[in-house]
């Protein structure tokens, strides 16, 4: 099974992408090829082995990776999965790729696996960074409906079948985007816990920008891809959720001018899933409510 490696980096962090590099070379079994796509930057000396893009802005998180999918053929056909890594993450176990190998060799079904992030000093995994509503113990692994954009694998047939990531949305809910549509195409999604990104803990909120793309996107995922009945429930229940965690006023005026963003502006096409794929996420613990 032919392996691939796309990073994403900004330029700001020469030194954590080289030791990414470095625990991908390492891994063990045949090589993983790796494109590392310069998002609006030039990329400093990388080794021989590496594929280079640079490009002359920065298309956002997803936009990128999907310069970096397109490195290696139509939809990625050069290869038969793709890993996505952030640029200051590591992995710390040679075997990681092997396993991602053989969980997709015995189970034809799956198209994504969703790694398992831990702090390297505490090796503590944020509840935010288990992909499902049962976060209380990160080390449980299991099916779910969504998965961390900078820690994963994807088969590459599920990008050929139901596309690439969504531009548009800059950043946030990318990763949801396409989950929503791999599960309606028949796909399965695991999380695995014994497949680590070691990468340092941080928090995206306290960014404006953070709050105002989660609110935008949160309505655009919405509209793209829930049945007309759903999305105005969806998006009342998560209005409540963020209003129940009391943010403060900047970053609420912030959330509230990007929810009002995400009905205004364009959403990209519109593929609601099927009510079958509506009781399957219920089925799986996370109905696309919440």
């Amino acid at each position: 099974m032919r392996v691939g490696a796309v990073v994403i980096t900004m330029g700001t962090r020469p030194q954590e992408l080289n030791r990414l590099l470095d625990s991908v070379a390492a891994q063990e079994g045949e090589p993983v090829q790796v494109v590392v796509v310069g998002n609006g930057t030039a990329l400093p000396g990388l080794p021989s082995w590496v594929r280079t893009v640079e490009l002359p802005e920065n298309l956002g998180i997803p936009g990128g990776r999907n310069v970096g999918i397109e490195a290696f053929g139509p939809g990625g056909g050069e290869v038969d999965v793709l890993l996505f890594l952030d640029d200051d993450g590591r992995l710390p176990d040679p075997a990681t790729v092997q396993r991602v190998r053989q969980a997709f060799e015995a189970d034809p079904q799956l198209g994504i696996i969703s790694f398992r992030i831990a702090d390297p000093d505490t090796g503590a995994t944020a509840r935010r960074h288990v992909p499902r509503l049962r976060a209380s113990d990160p080390l449980r692994s299991s099916r779910v409906t969504t998965f961390l954009g900078g820690a994963n694998a994807v088969r590459t047939q599920v990008f050929q079948q139901v596309g690439p990531l969504p531009d548009r949305f800059f950043y946030a809910h990318e990763e949801t985007d396409l989950a929503w549509r791999a599960l309606d195409a028949g796909w399965a999604i695991d999380y695995r816990a014994d497949l680590v990104l070691h990468h340092p803990t941080t928090s995206p909120a306290r960014h404006a920008v953070y709050h105002r793309m989660v609110a935008r996107n949160r309505v655009w995922l919405s509209r793209r891809n829930l049945p007309l009945p759903l999305i105005p429930v969806y998006l009342l229940v998560w209005l409540a959720i963020t209003l129940a965690r009391r943010p403060s006023w900047p970053a609420l005026k912030a959330w509230l001018g990007g929810f009002a963003e995400g009905w205004r502006t364009p959403c990209g096409p519109r593929h609601p899933m099927s009510w079958r794929t509506v009781w399957r996420l219920t089925r799986l613990g996370r109905p696309p409510v919440i």
